[in-house]
């Protein structure tokens, strides 16, 4: 059985909007603002976590903005991103922009429910945030990856939404990633 596992950028109050800047928002552009040890580190933490998964599940603009980065590159992080099998989750998409990738339609429960029952390693999230809330709403993740940044932005879209009901989590890890940023790691606790 596949484990999801939620792996995000995420501000110290937790806000996750235009981690780059790209999109405008007032705050946004945070990421750009580490130094070139934590982006070494940061970068060391995302090739690991790409050789360790089994496939990338995207929502269709997350797709669209990792295609547009990875796919004129070259390298080991690079290959192992272009290779590995995607699924992207759209109503409206037709043709997916990265390479080896799988349109998913429909019922989002039930299939990202299927695809776990038919992969048996770890199917990364990464960005997707409307997907992450789907599946934190319904019990589909199974971990979480923060990357802890050390700023606090005090708006913007956050990590965690509004929930139906609380969502227990047990802490697993930590580890501090170059000089200024944090992995948590955190595993849901199902039936608490």
């Amino acid at each position: 059985m596949g484990k999801i596992v939620i792996s995000e950028n995420v501000s110290l109050d937790g806000v996750i909007q235009d981690p780059t800047g790209e999109e405008g928002y007032r705050f946004g552009g945070w990421f750009n603002q580490i130094g070139d040890k934590d982006r070494e580190a940061w970068a060391k933490v995302g090739f690991d976590e790409a050789l360790g998964a089994e496939a990338f599940l995207l929502g269709r603009r997350t797709d669209e903005w990792l295609a547009a980065r990875w796919l004129s590159r070259s390298g080991e992080w690079a290959d192992r991103l272009n290779s590995m099998p995607k699924y992207v989750v759209s109503a409206t998409l037709e043709e997916p922009k990265w390479t080896n990738a799988t349109v998913l339609r429909g019922d989002v429960v039930g299939e990202v429910s299927k695809l776990k029952q038919e992969l048996a390693g770890e199917i990364v999230v990464a960005g997707s945030i409307r997907l992450v809330h789907s599946l934190m709403e319904h019990d589909l993740a199974d971990e979480l990856r923060l990357i802890i940044y050390p700023v606090v932005l005090g708006a913007g879209e956050r990590l965690f939404g509004e929930t139906i009901d609380r969502k227990p989590m047990r802490l697993t890890g930590t580890r501090g990633v170059g000089d200024s940023l944090v992995l948590l790691t955190y595993e849901l606790v199902r039936g608490a």
